[in-house]
């Protein structure tokens, strides 16, 4: 499969699973409190910097886009889905929601003050994930931050593994591999929060939450 024909896959998915992912996801982050501990600090850590736009990549029908606009955050949200970008926008008045590549983010270099991708860079293929987490980091100024969530390995002999997402093919990854393309692209570790198996009740999966900031030029 091309990058192309993925990213039409994807598309397709979502937009054919609106509604019930709309239904799903907003419940399933309010309702885990560990989901929301790196979210609170990112944004602290942009309004100590004294603030500026952020991007919400893969966001969705924009509920954590809310989530940081009501933490005092200049969010906007970036989505594949045409059918999310609209149930953002209905359930966001006046907020800026584009349909959009992650991997191909229509904002110029350095323009940003921190880039969050929550549990969206799990639909990027291994061979593609560089090229993707270079494109976040592009768009951050330095001293910005990036926050990237993801399910998780936690087998050291492995980079990255499929998995049966409900939506559409998906990838879980080593936070080490994530953290070492990170600091490739010009961005290093702050923390990381890894929450144990156990606390996944579908699939028994570690969860990543990978706090970066974009080193000065």
């Amino acid at each position: 499969m091309t990058s192309c024909e993925h990213l039409a896959t994807v598309r397709t998915d979502y937009d054919g699973m609106a509604d019930a992912y709309t239904a799903f996801i907003g419940e399933a982050f309010a309702d885990r409190p560990l989901n929301h501990v790196m979210v609170q600090a990112f944004a602290d850590l942009v309004r100590q910097a004294g603030g500026g736009l952020v991007a919400d990549v893969g966001c969705g029908p924009g509920h954590v886009t809310a989530y940081l606009r009501d933490r005092g955050v200049d969010a906007f949200g970036v989505d594949l889905s045409p059918q999310l970008v609209a149930t953002a926008r209905a359930a966001n008045p006046g907020v800026r929601f584009d349909v959009g590549d992650m991997g191909a983010l229509e904002v110029a270099s350095g323009s940003l003050a921190g880039v969050l991708a929550n549990y969206s860079i799990i639909h990027t293929p291994p061979d593609a994930l560089p090229a993707t987490l270079a494109e976040l980091s592009r768009v951050v100024a330095p001293g910005g931050h990036l926050l990237v969530a993801f399910q998780a390995l936690d087998d050291v002999g492995l980079t990255a593994e499929h998995f049966d997402h409900r939506v559409s093919p998906a990838w879980r990854y080593s936070p080490d591999h994530v953290t070492g393309l990170l600091a490739d692209s010009g961005a290093d570790e702050v923390a990381r929060l890894v929450v144990a198996p156990a606390e996944d009740p579908v699939r028994g999966f570690p969860q990543a939450h990978l706090l970066a900031r974009k080193r000065a030029a």
